[in-house]
């Protein structure tokens, strides 16, 4: 894994297709170093059907092993697998106002987009089907899922590249807005649907259950520093952009036990939309977004 600091965001440099790039060199160093296979086993998911039992040889994935099979020949036997579609990968990338805010270098949108373009160029890395949802507060954009590096650039590019929603008394993006219906009708059954979002504490949207039964579903969210702790001191402000204006806060007893509520109800509310621990990544603003992401794919690995 990289020891690259991750204090400012390469999507500071305001070209897309330049940030992408660099992306692109440390995803693939990643898959042929710390990811090796493990992309394809923990997040690709198997995939595969059924198709005959074959006499188990060393190095075969001890999970394939057909127990009753073995048991009957006195020898160990395991199922072999041929695949049975092409993945497919949609990035939901929820654009609330509050992804704006930052108190580091780096925003929490910035930091996010650069999560939802690792993940892009990791699909094209292993040769996926790559297509995204950009949900903004007054429109919702769909692209198609594509293959191979170039396009899956190009619409890496577009929606790294959008500009942010405006701050102008917009507010969080009602659940209305997800666009989890028309999703079931664009994304093939069994693709891997990833949500990116700031995830407030709400209820489920509507038709969620649903994409949880007909997908593999993944929740990635960032964190500012100041999100999981106020910083020390008795008064600092801050600009909150879903209200649009600055907050000066005191550091008061009652100020930091509504934190600590506001926390626990997110929490709550994450857990809900994405009851398994190893479907939900959390990253701070200044965490390496490609480490936290190798070791996402490790925990599943591990957890299969």
């Amino acid at each position: 894994m990289s020891d690259e600091s991750n204090a400012a965001s390469p999507l500071a440099s305001g070209n897309p297709l330049a940030v992408l790039r660099q992306l692109e060199w440390r995803v693939r160093h990643a898959v042929e170093t710390s990811l090796s296979g493990e992309y394809r086993s923990a997040f690709r998911g198997r995939g595969m059907e059924f198709d005959q039992v074959v006499r188990y040889e060393f190095g075969d994935d001890v999970r394939d092993i057909d127990w009753n099979v073995t048991a009957r020949l006195g020898e160990p036997y395991r199922k072999k697998f041929v695949e049975e579609r092409e993945v497919t990968l949609i990035v939901v990338f929820e654009d609330s106002p509050s992804l704006q805010f930052g108190s580091g270098a780096v925003s929490k949108r910035e930091a996010l987009l650069e999560l939802a373009g690792l993940v892009m160029l990791l699909g094209a890395v292993n040769r996926d089907r790559v297509g995204y949802i950009h949900a903004l507060p007054d429109d919702c954009i769909y692209r198609e899922p594509v293959r191979g590096r170039g396009p899956i650039m190009h619409l890496a590019s577009r929606l790294i590249g959008h500009p942010a929603p405006s701050l102008a008394g917009t507010g969080d993006i009602p659940p209305a807005m997800l666009p989890w219906r028309m999703l079931a009708k664009a994304a093939p059954k069994h693709s891997i649907l990833l949500w990116l979002s700031d995830f407030p504490p709400r209820v489920a949207p509507e038709g969620w259950a649903l994409m949880q039964r007909r997908y593999q579903t993944m929740g990635f969210r960032v964190d500012d520093p100041w999100e999981r702790e106020l910083p020390t001191g008795n008064t600092f402000a801050a600009y909150d952009p879903t209200a649009g204006r600055l907050v000066t806060l005191e550091g008061s007893h009652a100020e930091r036990a509504a934190h600590a509520a506001w926390r626990e109800q997110r929490e709550a509310s994450w857990r809900t939309l994405f009851p398994d621990r190893q479907s939900r990544l959390a990253v701070s603003t200044e965490e390496n977004r490609l480490d936290a992401l190798v070791r996402f794919f490790h925990a599943r690995m591990h957890a299969a």
